[in-house]
């Protein structure tokens, strides 16, 4: 066995339910073809997910809006995940998502720096809002008002609306992961 093999073997030996094999159960052909769809594969997140398909449907519909159907600049979408990935200690989704961040122009120096604390000068003003917003929607849940005030005098409503869908979505995904053990 190789050490690439050996480490997938114990990250999926951890994981505290089945996976679900792609193509195993015909009740799941619709789910897995949309997530083939959208997403290339199958991957070990969505194997647990298919443990229960109306949760692996209705993950796969909200996270693909979130991902790919709101004006969210790509590189700040990654940003925020990456930060919540952080603040949850979900090194899965962190690093699931380095690629997407890279893809989306966010630069390796600032992927190394969503890690620290405090954040760094290097972030741009937007930025830096979006990671205060990231980081008290994750840790303390309530958004100061003054926060709010500043993100709305640059954000739309529906704009603010899709930022904190993000937040919220990516706290879901992290403490999913991070529950039930994948990727650990």
């Amino acid at each position: 066995m190789t050490e690439s093999s050996t480490s997938k073997s114990s990250e999926v030996s951890n994981i505290r339910v089945p996976l679900v094999e792609p193509g195993t159960r015909s009740e799941l052909k619709e789910i897995e073809t949309r997530i083939m769809a959208e997403r290339g594969r199958v991957s070990l997140l969505y194997q647990v997910l298919l443990n229960s398909e109306p949760i692996a449907s209705g993950w796969e519909q909200m996270l693909t809006a979130v991902r790919n159907k709101t004006s969210v600049p790509a590189d700040l979408r990654e940003m925020m995940i990456l930060r919540v990935a952080v603040l949850n200690e979900a090194q899965f989704e962190f690093d699931a998502h380095v690629p997407h961040a890279l893809k989306a122009g966010f630069p390796q120096a600032k992927i190394d720096l969503v890690k620290s604390l405090p954040i760094s000068d290097l972030f741009s003003e937007k930025e830096a809002l979006l990671i205060s917003l990231t980081d008290q929607m994750t840790n303390n849940i309530k958004v100061s008002p003054t926060l709010m005030d500043k993100l709305s005098a640059h954000y739309s409503a529906k704009e603010l609306v899709e930022i904190v869908a993000t937040v919220a979505a990516y706290n879901m995904v992290s403490r999913f992961l991070v529950a039930l053990n994948i990727g650990h």
